[in-house]
Formats: C-alpha cells, sequence, structure tokens
C-alpha cells in the first residue's frame, strides 16, 4: 500500500534504537524524510546511516535529550518544516508505591506528558496552517490497564492521553491528526531492563523470566520494533484522517479488555 507520504518530513524522537528506530525506518520505507533524535550520538548516527542506505531518504540527526528544555530547542533548530510528529521517551523506572517522592513524579511528568505537549504546541500550529499534519505518541499499555510497579509511567504517561483527547478534536478540523499508540512487551532494552529486574529479584535467568512474560501474552512472544513501526506509519498516512485522537493497544492480546 502506498502511504502516500512520500517527499514528508518527520521528527521521530528517541529514534536511534527500539520502538522509535521501527517507526523511523517504518516511515523512511515510505518515502518520509527524517529528523532523528536520541542522547548518542553514536547509536543515532549509525542508525541514520543505515536508513539513509537502505531508503535513500534525507535524514537529519540531533543527538539531544528530548525530555529538556535544552534538548527539545536544539531538535526544534534542526527542524524546518515537519509534517509528521512521533513523540517518544525512555519510561521512568519500576518501583514499589512508597518509593516515589514529588521529584520523582516530576521528572516522569517531564519525560512522558509535559514534553510531548511541547513538542504538539511547538509543531502542530504550522500543521494546520498548511493543512496537514500527523502526531503519534508512543505512550502504553498501561494506560489501559495500570501496571502498578510502573506507577511513575502510569501517571504520567495517562495525563498526555488525556491532553491529547481534548487537544486532538479540537486540531482535526485543520486536517492534523494526534492518535497514540499503546505498546506492550516489545522486545527491545526496554523489555531487557525489565526482565532483567524480575530476574534480579526472583534469582532466575534472564531467559526464564523472559518465557514467564511471553506465557502471559496471547501470541506468546513479544512484539517487534518492525511490527511497531508499521502501525504507526499507518497512523502517519494519508488514510489515517479520519482517525482522531485514539488509544491503538499493540499488546499480542495481553490486556484483556472488552472495549
Amino acid at each position: 500500500m502506498d502511504l502516500g507520504i512520500r517527499g514528508k518530513r518527520a521528527l521521530v524522537c528517541a529514534s536511534s534504537k527500539g520502538l522509535g528506530r521501527g517507526c523511523a525506518e517504518a516511515l523512511a520505507e515510505a518515502g518520509a524524510d527524517l529528523v532523528m533524535n536520541a542522547r548518542g550520538a553514536e547509536a543515532l548516527g549509525a542508525a541514520a546511516e543505515k536508513i539513509r542506505t537502505a531508503h535513500g531518504v534525507d535524514v537529519t540527526t540531533v543527538a539531544a535529550d528530548i525530555t529538556s528544555a535544552d534538548g527539545r530547542e536544539r531538535v526544534l533548530a534542526a527542524c524546518g518544516k515537519i509534517d509528521i510528529l512521533v513523540n517518544n521517551a525512555g519510561g521512568p523506572p519500576p518501583g514499589m508505591w512508597h518509593d516515589w517522592e514529588r521529584e520523582d513524579f516530576i521528572a516522569a511528568l517531564d519525560a512522558n506528558m509535559l514534553a510531548p505537549i511541547a513538542l504538539i504546541k511547538a509543531l502542530v500550529p504550522d500543521m494546520m496552517e498548511r493543512g496537514w499534519g500527523r502526531v503519534v505518541n508512543i505512550t502504553s499499555q498501561s494506560v489501559r490497564a495500570p501496571i502498578a510497579v510502573l506507577g511513575l509511567s502510569n501517571a504520567a504517561r495517562t495525563g498526555l492521553t488525556g491532553y491529547v483527547a481534548g487537544t486532538s478534536r479540537q486540531v482535526a478540523a485543520a486536517g492534523v491528526t494526534i492518535n497514540n499508540l499503546l505498546p506492550g512487551i516489545h522486545a527491545t532494552d526496554r523489555a531487557d531492563s525489565l526482565d532483567g529486574g524480575v530476574a534480579k529479584a526472583e534469582g532466575i535467568s534472564l531467559e526464564e523470566a523472559r518465557a514467564r512474560r511471553e506465557a502471559t501474552i496471547p501470541v506468546r512472544r513479544y512484539g517487534t520494533p518492525q511490527e511497531f513501526g508499521a502501525a504507526c506509519a499507518f497512523l502517519c498516512s494519508q488514510h489515517a484522517g479520519f482517525i482522531v485522537g485514539q488509544n491503538f493497544l499493540l499488546d499480542g492480546g495481553a490486556t484483556n479488555l472488552t472495549v
């Protein structure tokens, strides 16, 4: 399927690896030029070069922390005209409810709620003026079904979801759509970190921790960044203009919900 976004320009945050990179690769395969961002310059440069070579698109890289005001300023300065925004940032660490102090919540809100809102505010007005734009926020399955040990993420990402629910309906008439992708467990460094924590706490191997988690997923495996990226690219396509303010679970059926 031709997604109709060849020649569009996309900013994909935290895209040197994992789900962000999956999104960047899928958008590049559809012909979109990229601004790729991540904190680590070496990994970012390597990912960008592979994408340029594979897909022949223009790729600009900005090594910066997108969750900081300075980092966002540097990224935005390099962007130029952006048609597609993919918001993404690493999640807060797991823990217990009694572990977290106010400062922990502020850090989570800055990274997973306020940073994407700042980028939406910075880039959506120009999209509206041109009459076309796409925003996809990578959040979490915990928005639909909270995960107790991820309370910081639950709180911050649910806050972003509420903001998007209202904002998406205010900008839709100008041809701009905003939607959220809610990943379950995918084969990324984040999954390795979470599984490693379980392995350490329970005195089991990483492989056993992963096998236990896979057994709780109806498809009996973790998702792939490529699958996730394909879903993101479709939401960014010309075919998704009637999809507004929605939350799409990509979790292999792990979240047991009726609606």
